[in-house]
């Protein structure tokens, strides 16, 4: 990580643009009180200079917060979750507050959050996507902490990665159903987010391997029991002949486990049916689940200590840990 440099100031932008320190105050307060022209010269400046607003007194700007900011799309989902007391079980141990944020999977919202963690003077972040706007990305290079992105070990990263493979665990989980003499696999895909995206091109890739035609349902909705049953039944209206489903994550998977079972459908049988991440009713369910197992709390825990470790002033460190994962085959394929 660079060397951490001064943020900058209201005088910064106030130099660039031209103006006082006060009259960029009150635009960045109100933006009604300037005038148009100005207020885009302002907002322009704001966005080149990678502008934080800080929260914090100006006598402790330069001090450690003792702080680690979390930024995570959910705080409902049991991946997350886990994924925080992972974090939690390190942080607190070593003296450091977690200050928590989500963005509900929006790009935007998740801008937003990071400049509200920045600016409370966080001493290091921990982001759950790989894709941030242009000005999320400035603001971090700005303030010049350490920064892990988290749960997938294989796109492009800012600094370092703590995760897996998510396109080689669709992939392996998809041929655990071609294994199974399935052809007419189909895939359930919820929220359409990066993560999303990922695992719905390891099982294209899968089913184009063994020569078949790929299949999938997309929807922007969140991931819900209720959303898998109503996937399932679009799927049996729409393709009659299909016998598998890969889905993006057990929520899906288990809705559409239980659609099957009110429908009469046969399991695995008739339909056979894998998700994702491992959740622990789907290792309770009959039949059980198969799924990716994926080491939520392991990739909160390892994320924490690296970021702890840095602090302290190791430099030493890698750019990529992948925590793997498991094809849970159980019952359902």
């Amino acid at each position: 990580m660079a060397t951490k440099k001064k943020r900058p100031t209201l005088q910064d932008i106030a130099d660039r643009v031209g103006v006082t320190k006060m009259t960029v105050s009150r635009c960045l307060r109100d933006a009604s009180q300037v005038s148009e022209a100005l207020k885009d010269k302002i907002n322009q400046a704001v966005e080149e200079l990678g502008y934080i607003p800080n929260r914090a007194p100006d006598i402790l700007s330069n001090a450690k917060s003792n702080a680690i900011g979390v930024l995570v799309p959910s705080l409902t989902n049991q991946v997350f979750a886990e994924v925080i007391r992972g974090i939690e079980s390190v942080t607190t141990p070593a003296g450091y507050q977690t200050m928590i944020a989500h963005y509900s999977y929006s790009n935007e919202l998740e801008e937003q959050s990071i400049a509200s963690l920045l600016s409370y003077n966080v001493d290091a972040i921990i982001l759950s996507e790989n894709v941030h706007t242009e000005k999320a990305r400035k603001m971090l290079q700005t303030a010049a902490i350490p920064v892990i992105e988290i749960m997938d070990s294989y796109s492009a990263r800012i600094e370092q990665a703590v995760g897996f493979d998510n396109t080689q665990a669709s992939f392996d989980m998809t041929c655990a159903l071609l294994a199974k003499k399935r052809r007419r696999i189909a895939y359930f895909a919820a929220r359409m987010d990066g993560r999303t995206r990922l695992k719905l091109e390891g099982y294209r890739l899968a089913v184009k391997q063994a020569g078949l035609e790929p299949i999938s349902l997309q929807t922007e909705d969140a991931s819900s029991f209720t959303l898998g049953a109503k996937l399932l039944g679009q799927l049996i209206e729409q393709y009659p002949d299909a016998d598998g489903i890969v889905c993006t994550n057990d929520d899906l998977a288990i809705g559409a486990l239980f659609e099957c079972q009110r429908r009469g459908i046969k399991v695995p049988e008739q339909m056979a049916i894998a998700g994702f991440h491992g959740h622990d009713i789907s290792q309770a369910m009959i039949p059980k689940l198969a799924t990716v197992m994926t080491p939520r709390e392991e990739i909160g825990r390892v994320a924490a200590s690296e970021l702890i470790e840095r602090l302290k002033g190791n430099e030493d460190w890698q750019q990529v840990i992948d925590l793997g994962y498991r094809i849970e085959v159980g019952e359902s394929i």
